[in-house]
């Protein structure tokens, strides 16, 4: 006979339903966030040269004219009282004098001058250069000094080893030419 007892079979149920612990899943692995490296600060560039001359700031000045030692004479004058450039008429020698600070020397030092009509190389003359001056002499008909005068607004007096001057077209430079002529 079989005996159908309970005990055994609700053991054995027992025993089917308890299963070994599982091990707990284990944690997703740690993702560092990326260390955010120093930005370099990098300054505005600086602005470029202007492309063309007229565009250029001008010199900060005014011209004065005078008669210095008997010469029809402009000077360009900084707001400190610098005499920066000058344009002198030497009437008796038939000679117009262009002159700008510069690193004046016993040689010969290359000037430019640059006018709405182009630009005109031009070369020092030491023995009429005084000390920390380039002087330029030109003839009263030299077609560079209408260029000058009748440069629209401005014209530009260039030296090697000197910043360029940007300098107005003023009546008083006019003045000095015609006291020439």
């Amino acid at each position: 006979m079989k005996a159908n007892h309970p005990l055994p079979i609700a053991a054995a149920l027992l025993l089917a339903s308890c299963v070994a612990p599982t091990k707990p899943a284990p944690p997703p692995p740690v993702v560092l966030a990326p260390i955010p490296r120093p930005v370099a600060i990098v300054p505005p560039p600086l602005p470029k040269p202007p492309s063309d001359w007229r565009d250029a700031a001008q010199s900060p000045g005014t011209w004065r004219w005078s008669l210095v030692q008997g010469r029809s004479t402009a000077s360009f004058v900084s707001p400190d009282g610098t005499i920066l450039a000058s344009l002198a008429c030497n009437r008796t020698a038939a000679q117009v004098l262009l002159s700008r600070a510069g690193p004046g020397g016993e040689a010969h030092q290359p000037v430019a001058v640059t006018t709405t009509n182009g630009t005109r190389p031009l070369l020092s003359e030491p023995l009429l250069s005084a000390a920390g001056w380039l002087t330029v002499e030109l003839r009263p008909v030299d077609p560079i000094l209408d260029a000058i005068a009748f440069s629209r607004g401005r014209f530009a007096l260039e030296a090697a080893g000197a910043p360029p001057l940007y300098l107005p077209a003023w009546a008083e430079l006019s003045r000095v030419v015609e006291d020439c002529r």
